[in-house]
C-alpha cells in the first residue's frame, strides 16, 4: 500500500462501529460496521472474490473488489440517488470522515448537507500546488478544487504535521479548525529478507520510482560508489528517462518490486542506510520506518524531517552532489568496519496519539 492507502486503513482499523461509503465505477455503496470490518479483513488479507457480471468490463483485481463491495453493502445507488440513500440509512449529524483526498466532490457534499453531517478531511501535504513540476498536468487543477472544497466546507481540517498546517493556511486561508496529529508509524516488523545478486555492504532506496524522488540523483552517482543500491517500489508515471536507465541494467544497481512489508523490512535493516532524495515530501514514512529500526537515513533536507526525526537524520541538501556521494561513502565504510553500534533508535509517533488528538475534536 501507498502512505495515503496506509493512513486509510488505519482509520477503518482504528475507529470503532465505523460505516464507509465508497465510490464505485458504477455510483456508490454504502457499508455499515460489520461491511466495514469485513473489507477490512479482505484488505489486510488481500483476498478478494470473483468478479460479477456488473462488473466484467474492469481489470480483474478492481472488478472482484468492487463485486465485493456490492455483496458486503447495506445499499448501494447510482450518482444521482446519493442523497437519498444516506437520508434513508444515516442519522442527522452523523461526521463523516474523509482520509484520501479525493471524493469530496459537491455531489457527496450536498448528499452530507442533507443529513447535517460535520466534516472532517485529512490533508497529507499541499505538494501538487507547491511542486506542479511533479504532477499531471490535470492533477494541479483538481487538487486544488479539493483543498478549496474542504476549506469552505469541513468543520475540522487535520494536519499530518506543523509543516502541512502552516502549507494549508498558506494556500487557504479560510479553513476553519484544525489540528495537528502526526500519523502513527507502527513498529516495522522485519522477516526474512530475499536473496538476490546484491552484496554488503548495500544501500535501500524506499518509494514509488516517479520524479519526485529523485532516484536519478543516485543513478548519477552510483558509478563512484563501491557498494550495491536496492531500488525497492513500484514504477510510477512520467519517468521514462529513469526508466530507460534501469532497463539498461546498470551495475550493482538492483530494482525490486512488490516484496511484501516483512521482507522490505529486513533487506532495510541489513543496509548500510536509507537514501532518501525526495524533492518534496508531505510525511514520507520510509525514512520514519528506517529510524525506527536504528537504520542510519540519508535525506534531503526538507522541514518534515526536521520536524518528526529531529537530528537523527544526515541531512544533505540533493544539490550539494559531492556531499552526497562523501556521506554515501562514509556510510558504507562504517558498516564494513563494524561501526554500527552507535545507530540510534527511534520510537515513532503512534496511532493513539493520532487518534487521541482527532476524536477529542470528533
Amino acid at each position: 500500500m501507498t502512505g495515503v492507502d496506509r493512513v486509510e486503513y488505519a482509520y477503518l482499523e482504528n475507529l470503532p462501529d465505523v460505516w464507509g461509503l465508497v465510490r464505485t465505477s458504477l455510483g456508490y455503496v454504502l457499508l455499515d460496521p460489520s461491511g466495514c470490518r469485513a473489507l477490512r479483513a479482505k484488505i489486510r488479507d488481500n483476498v478478494w472474490g470473483a468478479p460479477d457480471w456488473l462488473s466484467r468490463r474492469l481489470d480483474p483485481m478492481r472488478a472482484g473488489a468492487e463485486a465485493d463491495l456490492r455483496r458486503l453493502c447495506v445499499a448501494r445507488c447510482l450518482p444521482v440517488g446519493l442523497k437519498r440513500m444516506l437520508r434513508r440509512h444515516l442519522p442527522r449529524g452523523v461526521t463523516y470522515v474523509n482520509t484520501g483526498h479525493t471524493n469530496l466532490t459537491d455531489r457527496v457534499l450536498r448528499a452530507l448537507g442533507a443529513v447535517e453531517a460535520r466534516i472532517a478531511v485529512l490533508i497529507h501535504d499541499t505538494i501538487p500546488l507547491d511542486h506542479p513540476e511533479f504532477q499531471r498536468p490535470e492533477t494541479v487543477a483538481r487538487f486544488r478544487t479539493f483543498l478549496t472544497r474542504a476549506a469552505d466546507h469541513a468543520d475540522l481540517l487535520i494536519c499530518n504535521s506543523r509543516q502541512t498546517e502552516a502549507d494549508l493556511r498558506r494556500h487557504a486561508p479560510q479553513a476553519r479548525a484544525t489540528v495537528v496529529a502526526p500519523l502513527g508509524v507502527p513498529m516495522p516488523q522485519p522477516g526474512t529478507a530475499p536473496h538476490g545478486p546484491w552484496t554488503t555492504p548495500y544501500f535501500v532506496t524506499l518509494g514509488t520510482i516517479e520524479p519526485r524522488k529523485n532516484h536519478a540523483l543516485l543513478l548519477d552517482l552510483w558509478p563512484e560508489i563501491d557498494a550495491d543500491l536496492l531500488i525497492l517500489g513500484q514504477r510510477g508515471w512520467e519517468n521514462h528517462d529513469t526508466f530507460a536507465r534501469l532497463d539498461a541494467k546498470p551495475a550493482r544497481i538492483h530494482e525490486l518490486n512488490g516484496l511484501p512489508d516483512d521482507q522490505v523490512f529486513a533487506l532495510l535493516k541489513g543496509s548500510a542506510g536509507l537514501l532518501f532524495p525526495s524533492f518534496a515530501e508531505g510525511y514520507g514514512l520510509p525514512p520514519v520506518e528506517a529510524a525506527a529500526l536504528g537504520v542510519p537515513v540519508l535525506c534531503n533536507d526538507l522541514p518534515i524531517y526536521r520536524e518528526i526525526l529531529g537530528n537523527i537524520p544526515v541531512y544533505a541538501n540533493v544539490s550539494d552532489r559531492y556531499l552526497w556521494q562523501s556521506k554515501i561513502i562514509e556510510l558504507a565504510q562504517c558498516l564494513r568496519a563494524g561501526n554500527n553500534s552507535s545507530r540510534k533508535k527511534f520510537t515513532p509517533p503512534d496511532w493513539d496519539a493520532h487518534f487521541k488528538a482527532v476524536l477529542t475534536l470528533l
